[in-house]
């Protein structure tokens, strides 16, 4: 795994194309926020100077500004201030709606960015990460934490600018007219926001809790609704419900005990800003009664004094918000994070019709413990080769590391192919070229045309029949009410085992590739219909290095050589009658197949 970005460096990495949308909705809250300020200044000199007869109290910046004569005019004018008013008003809105509108584009573009890089690097990581995360706590990564996040960026950290405007126009005010109370007033703030902080310390941990278990509540989901007929199947639908509500109950749980500590410091933040503002009033009125200030400054003084509460407290909140952004970063960090899969600087091409040659080859999924040992075996190009073995003898793996879903680390052996290293090779290439019909077929949710043509793009409709007649499945096809545009359920749900492995071969036939492998992708149709398949591609497959891998003898017994695997080693190797003679595992599992179809046939 590559170093993390720093939480800044991740936050700056979408901003393209929304920044200058920020930038406006900063612009767009400073102009809220004078207009805001405005208001109470009005209503003072309303109070004061125009139906009062006092002098105007404003800030020299203000009255330079405006201009004293200007200001004398406005004695006993009412309608000039309510002018004035709805004026300020009307900024107001102009500015708000201007603000909202920009944040909101922003925002999407944003959040945009962020779920396009993540979409895009997630397609570019080894097979080796996905199977080492869960489905359901990736997709909780990219749409929760997303959501977080977004909600931050967007929310308060744009927000923390009006913020500080507020609070920073709002001080010059109040100090403008009573340095004393305005310090008072000042006083609670590093209360509110080093309280603040530590609470960020305190929770920040809570929320990793709970964003985690959030993620594995999803996977059970996920599994849940992935794995549907099965659980229907065996009855388990009580199982796996009382397995959602336990995950369900932790979340719950963890939410809960954050709650606690989250109403704690909403109560506490809310008792500092009452005390804060009622030391204000007091001393507000104190003052006003001794001719410290006016009426109309008592009344600005108030409103700015709120406005200077709600804000620092909303400070704290942004710093609150900030233990859940920062652990969304950290969990989005996680996938960016993760190393892309790489070509070596320097590849090379070959031809990949030539003989593949596994090369005193090991390997295993877990450091330490090896699933296939000191492999080797030659594949001469255009033959037919074909490998058995028991569960778990290291089949698959074979065809794993000969696609480069998972590598050969370096001293453990190589493979090579037409005498070229497939290390050397672009990953790209090399799967370009190697067709694969895996042990469990997969099926997207569209149509069997789209499934099947999804591996060629300029294949046509005919294209599609051939392939689907090569593969047995053209006469089922035909069958259905609406043929090749019959949808697919998800995970291919409507069509029988049979039929979804037979549209899996028809996809990898379609590529015509020179190397094809077959992984077991024949165990869920009948002896027929495996005999009329390899038939096809006998015929129309000339030249092409097919690999069969399979459990069934009759599926093997006619490739130029076959494999037999046992615990991970080559156990065997030779055509089907020099296995039969040396009356070893092959013969042993073609006796016990064979005696096995003979006592079918009589019953």
């Amino acid at each position: 795994m590559k170093k993390k970005e720093s939480k800044v460096s991740l936050i700056a990495r979408f901003m393209h194309g929304a920044l200058p949308w920020f930038i406006v909705t900063i612009l767009a809250s400073a102009a809220v926020t004078l207009c805001e300020t405005l208001m109470p200044q009005i209503v003072s000199i309303t109070v004061d100077s125009v139906i009062g007869a006092k002098p105007f109290t404003l800030p020299d910046w203000v009255i330079g500004l405006i201009g004293m004569e200007n200001l004398e005019r406005l004695r006993g004018r009412l309608l000039l201030m309510a002018i004035a008013v709805i004026v300020v008003a009307a900024g107001n809105f102009l500015f708000r709606y201007l603000q909202r509108v920009s944040s909101a584009k922003g925002s999407e573009r944003y959040v945009k960015n962020m779920r396009d890089a993540l979409f895009s690097h997630i397609q570019k990581l080894p097979f080796s990460w996905h199977s080492a995360n869960r489905t359901g706590d990736i997709i909780q990564r990219c749409t929760s934490d997303v959501e977080q996040v977004r909600n931050f960026v967007t929310g308060q950290l744009i927000e923390v600018f009006s913020v500080v405007f507020h609070i920073v126009i709002s001080l010059l005010f109040m100090y403008s007219m009573n340095v004393k109370i305005a310090l008072a007033a000042t006083a609670f703030m590093p209360v509110v926001f080093f309280y603040s902080m530590y609470f960020h310390q305190r929770i920040a941990h809570r929320f990793t809790e709970a964003d985690e278990a959030e993620g594995v509540m999803s996977t059970v989901a996920q599994e849940n609704l992935t794995g549907v007929r099965v659980v229907r199947a065996f009855g388990r639908e009580k199982y796996e419900k009382d397995k959602f509500e336990e995950k369900n109950t932790e979340f719950s749980r963890l939410w809960v005990k954050l709650g606690y500590l989250l109403s704690a410091f909403w109560a506490i933040s809310d008792a500092v800003s009452a005390l804060q503002i009622m030391t204000v009033i007091v001393m507000g009125v104190s003052s006003a009664v001794n001719g410290g200030i006016t009426a109309g400054q008592f009344i600005a003084f108030v409103s700015y004094n709120s406005m200077l509460a709600w804000r620092v407290r909303y400070l704290g909140r942004m710093v609150s918000e900030m233990s859940k952004a920062g652990v969304s970063l950290d969990r989005l960090n996680y996938i960016l994070a993760s190393e892309e899969e790489k070509d070596r600087p320097e590849t090379r091409t070959t031809d990949l019709s030539g003989d593949i040659v596994f090369d005193h080859v090991s390997f295993g999924y877990v450091d330490g413990i090896e699933t296939i040992h000191d492999v080797s075996f030659q594949i001469p190009g255009g033959s037919t080769f074909a490998v058995l073995g028991g569960t778990g003898s290291g089949k698959s793996t074979l065809m794993h590391l000969l696609n480069r879903l998972y590598e050969v680390n370096p001293g453990q052996g190589r493979i090579t192919i037409g005498g070229v290293d497939i290390a050397d090779l672009k990953m790209a290439d090399l799967r370009e070229n190697i067709g694969m019909v895996l042990q469990e077929p997969f099926l997207f949710s569209r149509s069997i045309h789209d499934n099947i043509a999804i591996a060629r793009k300029d294949a046509t409709l005919d294209d599609v029949r051939e392939a689907a007649q090569d593969a047995c499945l053209d006469e089922s096809v035909s069958e259905f009410s609406m043929g090749y545009d019959t949808m697919v359920g998800e995970r291919g749900v409507t069509l029988s085992g049979g039929q979804k492995q037979r549209a899996a071969i028809a996809r990898m036939l379609i590529k015509k590739t020179p190397i094809m492998v077959f992984d077991d992708s024949l165990s869920a149709v009948d002896t027929e219909t495996d005999a009329k398949i390899r038939e096809a591609l006998s015929a129309h497959m000339s030249g092409a290095t097919v690999i069969l891998i399979a459990h069934r003898v009759t599926t093997l017994m006619s490739a130029d050589q076959i494999l037999v695997m046992d615990d991970g080693r080559v156990a065997e190797l030779g055509t089907h009658e020099e296995l039969m003679a040396k009356n070893g595992i092959y013969r042993h599992v073609y006796d016990i197949q064979m005696a096995g179809a003979k006592e079918a046939m009589d019953e």
